[in-house]
């Protein structure tokens, strides 16, 4: 069956225009922006397709292109980290539903947990796949490590997405050792169309200078980790400190070498199996009718508005509230059906 996806575009603070992609339906899971991304080559891809399957198989996956990167605006001159940040902020405020998974891999691990930080009341769950707290310079404690970070950055500078297979081969096996020979040329081929190298290059010194990791200690969310034992791109070992680091946290090491899983390795159908289990697959709550829901009336009435097909801001208007008050009341109310998307709630609201 061929998989299918919805583009749009949202607004950061800044002005600039993010592409972002969705596909399947239910609980919504959400992925924090990393390096490589375009968010419709990736439906094409021998990597990321995958990826696409198995989020959306029992979810609506969320996703989509950093600034610079992709379809989202290219040309952009702020590509800080906390232009980053605003971005996913806005991102997350396009979406609906009260509350979603939050997921981080690899960079995109630090944005999560900031995010996670910052609006506790939206994440229900966090995930943290090969992510790190410290980026390479900022962890880097001898001149050796300093000059390493300042080495790869230049060397995107001025490699990146170049058909040299010294430098593509290179790169490559940074992120997927153990791809096939596809999947290798089709790394290759995401360099050339996600970014210019000039924009490459900066993001991955922004990266560098990464640090959430006190943060981390802060976080209260459920919080499920995993790291491939092999990963090159980013060391076992920041994993790990990720998982001491926040409280509760549940840690995976993965038999892997690749930062980016692959379908066919047994690390795959690993964290998948620990995915499913930590959002409650496995022993999914029954949703309730509303009968059961002792729901009150004016819950009652802003899940009518729900099922006729309104969004917050539509139904804000209506009922003279701020969407946030409306996102915040449907969490309430989502909460009591014991479901998890919207989609749930109006075949719930539907039937009654």
């Amino acid at each position: 069956m061929k998989l299918s996806q919805t583009i749009r575009f949202c607004t950061s603070a800044d002005g600039t225009r993010i592409a972002v992609a969705s596909c399947g339906q239910g609980q919504v899971i959400l992925r924090a922006a990393h390096w490589l991304s375009h968010v419709d080559y990736d439906l094409e891809s021998p990597v990321w397709r995958p990826w696409l399957r198995a989020m959306s198989a029992r979810n609506r996956f969320v996703r989509y292109d950093p600034r610079g990167c992709g379809l989202s605006d290219r040309h952009v001159s702020d590509l800080s980290l906390d232009a980053w940040h605003a971005d996913l902020d806005a991102v997350a405020a396009s979406i609906e539903d009260p509350r979603f998974v939050l997921l981080g891999l690899s960079q995109g691990g630090a944005l999560a947990i900031a995010y996670a930080l910052r609006y506790p009341e939206r994440v229900s769950h966090l995930v943290l796949l090969n992510a790190y707290g410290k980026g390479a310079r900022t962890r880097a404690q001898t001149e050796a490590e300093r000059l390493e970070a300042e080495t790869l950055v230049n060397f995107v500078r001025i490699g990146w997405g170049r058909d040299n297979p010294a430098f593509c081969q290179f790169f490559t096996n940074l992120f997927i050792p153990d791809g096939t020979p596809e999947q290798h040329r089709w790394w290759g081929d995401l360099e050339r169309l996600t970014a210019t190298p000039e924009v490459a290059a900066q993001l991955l010194w922004q990266m560098q200078g990464i640090d959430v990791l006190q943060l981390a200690t802060m976080l209260r969310v459920p919080t499920l980790i995993a790291h491939s034992r092999g990963d090159v791109r980013v060391p076992f070992d920041q994993g790990c400190k990720l998982a001491a680091a926040i409280p509760g946290a549940s840690f995976v090491p993965l038999e892997s070498k690749n930062h980016v899983l692959l379908p066919d390795e047994p690390a795959w159908s690993v964290f998948q199996a620990e995915l499913a289990a930590f959002l409650g697959h496995d022993n999914a709550v029954r949703p309730r009718a509303i009968s059961e829901a002792d729901l009150t009336p004016a819950e009652v009435a802003l899940l009518d508005l729900v099922a006729e097909g309104l969004d917050n801001r539509a139904i804000a208007e209506r009922l003279g509230k701020s969407a946030k008050t409306v996102r915040n009341q449907l969490s309430v109310i989502f909460g009591k059906l014991g479901v998890h998307s919207r989609s749930q709630a109006i075949v719930i609201a539907l039937s009654k």
